[in-house]
């Protein structure tokens, strides 16, 4: 007999004379003549309830029936007679699996955060984390109906790399020299020519120049992968491995590019609504209390538009004692951009056009500028709650500014030869923009802290499992 999973189970419009489930136990209640076990197997957050009679052959096993231990029923599916559920399976027979003993960590009791990232080898199995990550593979599958309908190829960009497309330094170095021993070269330095690739290589910050490659030949294409900053920050935003959406478009320039991304955003959220419902009421109603009104709030509402500068009078002229300072040409914090969704536009927000100084190389400078207000097409999409979701801008396309930009970021041209070749053959206007995946989740689950939305956390001093 073929295994139901019990999403499908509890999905039946008719009842079943044999049926085969297999799961873990989660709880186990013994009456005189019956016992009564909630078994889920991961495929749906609500599980189903098997029935055993006492009179059943094998029924003294069931006394090794403890939550967390893996069974198989066989038996039929029924109406059921207790509330709050449709189906049972009154059980014809049942093996143990899998045993679990008293020492199982995921007792039917309630267990913090931090506990749970102690045990992130079984942590999936609860409610809470077996939610997250079916929104996730969700989302993620999602991520490619969107590119794919729109006709974007989808990139393998590399994980190792010898640049740095942010230009920020915080990159965790991949070697293969003996670290207690290395080469030196005749100035006593570390010789990198005697590693591995015969070079400096780092663990990438992003795909985005290599997407860019493949943009000025196949027109749309996008990037999913990890991506790693060895930046030691210990908040609930930060981690040193996360996963990234970048698409990149040949032929665009930065309104194209917000438009695709509040588009992409939007998207995301219709798509987790549609079909993963029983997840999001779950998070609304033990996670975050306003999770679907803001969720509707970013889908009912459009994105208001807003220049860097404006936005800075607006902060400026607020009232507000800022924990950080605002002034222009510094960036805006976290309690910046949810002032802006939250209280003073009351809608999600793009902004657009920020200083060069405190962007990357790569951004196209705004024209007409005036010399000591210099911006760059630049964006990035705000969203209440979280703050910035995505960040994106359109690329320098033209040869003499793209040095000029490199030169302000003490970059060496020639460890970018190759994309500095981009804009002398057949050079574009282009565009794209970055989505970290784990902050997506965050909005859309309302798990407050980026350890709890990706299977196995990354973060300053944790790379256990």
């Amino acid at each position: 007999m073929q295994r139901t999973l019990i999403k499908d189970a509890n999905a039946r419009t008719e009842p079943l004379d044999a049926i085969l489930l297999q799961g873990w136990v989660r709880t186990r209640r013994d009456a005189k003549a019956f016992s009564f076990i909630e078994l889920n197997d991961g495929s749906t957050l609500k599980g189903i309830q098997v029935v055993a009679d006492a009179t059943l052959p094998d029924y003294a096993h069931i006394q090794k029936a403890h939550t967390g231990a893996s069974i198989e029923v066989r038996g039929k599916l029924v109406p059921s007679q207790g509330q709050g559920q449709k189906w049972e399976v009154v059980a014809a027979s049942f093996t143990i699996l899998g045993e679990a003993d008293a020492t199982y960590p995921l007792q039917k009791k309630g267990h913090t955060l931090e506990f749970l990232r102690e045990i992130a080898h079984l942590r999936p199995r609860s409610n809470l984390f077996g939610a997250v990550f079916r929104v996730r593979s969700r989302l993620a599958f999602a991520v490619h109906q969107f590119f794919q309908a729109k006709h974007f190829c989808y990139v393998h960009t590399p994980i190792v790399t010898a640049s740095d497309a942010e230009g920020a330094g915080d990159m965790f170095r991949v070697t293969t020299l003996d670290v207690g021993k290395p080469p030196r070269d005749e100035h006593g330095e570390v010789d990198s020519t005697k590693d591995f690739f015969g070079k400096k290589t780092f663990l990438t910050v992003s795909g985005q120049l290599e997407a860019e490659i493949f943009a000025t030949a196949l027109s749309n294409v996008y990037t999913f992968g990890p991506t790693f900053r060895a930046e030691n920050s210990n908040t609930s935003r930060h981690a040193a491995e996360f996963w990234m959406i970048e698409p990149e478009m040949a032929f665009c320039d930065l309104y194209g590019d917000m438009e695709l991304a509040e588009e992409f955003v939007k998207y995301l959220i219709r798509d987790a609504k549609e079909h993963c419902a029983a997840d999001l009421e779950f998070f609304s109603k033990f996670v975050d209390k306003e999770l679907m009104a803001r969720l509707d709030f970013v889908l009912d509402k459009k994105f208001v538009r807003c220049s860097y500068t404006e936005a800075v009078e607006i902060l400026t002229q607020s009232g507000k004692a800022w924990e950080h300072p605002v002034a222009w040409g510094s960036n805006l914090q976290a309690e910046h951009e949810r002032f802006l969704t939250e209280e003073h536009f009351k809608c999600p927000v793009t902004l657009y056009n920020y200083p060069r100084a405190i962007k990357a190389f790569y951004m196209r400078k705004t024209d007409g500028c005036a010399p000591d207000r210099q911006t760059v097409a630049a964006m990035d999409l705000l969203v209440p709650g979280i703050g910035e979701i995505i960040g994106g801008s359109q690329r320098e396309e033209r040869l003499t500014e793209l040095r000029e930009g490199m030169a302000l970021h003490h970059l060496d041209e020639k460890a970018y030869w190759w994309y500095l070749d981009l804009r002398r053959y057949g050079t574009v206007p282009h565009a794209g923009f970055g989505l970290g995946f784990e902050r997506m989740l965050m909005f859309v689950t309302g798990v407050s802290n980026i350890r709890d939305v990706i299977p196995f956390a990354r973060t300053p001093g944790t790379a256990d499992f």
